[in-house]
C-alpha cells in the first residue's frame, strides 16, 4: 500500500502544547505505517519531511503529479476540521486522490455551541 500522512502542526490536541500535539500525532502515525506496511510517498522531491502539514500544498502536489494513492493517514478528524469547514470543495477533491482516509484516533470531534 502507498500513502501520505498529514500532521497538523498548528493545533493543540487534548490540552497539549503545539509541540506535544505534533509529537503525539507523529508517535501515533509512524507505528501505524510500519504495522500496516504502508509505503510513504513523497510527491515533491524538494519537500524536507515525509509528511504534509499544509492541506493546500498536498492538494497542489497531488494535482501536479496526478497521483492516486491508497490512503491518506491522519491522527484524528479534528486535524483537518478547519480545512474541511473552510474549503469543503477542496477537501472533496483532495480526498478523491485516495482510496481511503484513515484516522488513527476515532474520537468524535468536540461539540461546538453557538451562544
Amino acid at each position: 500500500m502507498k500513502g501520505i500522512y498529514f500532521i497538523n502542526d498548528r493545533i493543540s490536541l487534548n490540552g497539549l502544547s503545539k509541540e506535544e500535539s505534533f509529537k503525539l500525532q507523529e508517535q501515533s502515525i509512524l507505528p501505524y505505517l510500519q504495522q500496516h506496511k504502508i509505503e510513504v510517498v513523497k510527491l515533491n522531491p524538494y519537500q524536507i519531511y515525509d509528511h504534509y502539514t499544509i492541506p493546500h500544498a498536498l492538494l497542489y502536489d497531488l494535482k501536479k503529479h496526478r497521483n492516486y494513492l491508497d490512503c491518506l493517514i491522519q491522527y484524528s478528524p479534528f486535524v483537518m476540521e478547519d480545512f474541511i469547514n473552510t474549503y469543503p470543495a477542496r477537501w472533496f477533491i483532495l480526498k478523491s486522490f485516495f482510496k481511503e482516509v484513515i484516522t488513527i484516533e476515532e474520537k468524535e470531534l468536540p461539540v461546538k455551541y453557538i451562544v
